[in-house]
């Protein structure tokens, strides 16, 4: 069960660290993306799925 656990926790991780280079090359404006930032940061699941339905705009 603990490797379960492990390999969740290591999923949410790459998946904030991927949201947090996003968010960072985005081109939006700084406030925007330190509260995106600290979104992501403080919750990391919940401010990842935020982030994932409200963040990111395609680029077409």
């Amino acid at each position: 069960m603990l490797e379960i656990s492990g390999l969740g926790g290591l999923i949410i991780l790459i998946l904030d660290i991927w949201a947090l280079v996003s968010i960072v090359g985005s081109n939006r404006g700084t406030g925007s993306k330190v509260l995106w930032i600290l979104l992501v940061l403080i919750l990391p699941v919940v401010g990842f799925i935020i982030w994932l339905i409200a963040g990111p705009r395609s680029r077409r």
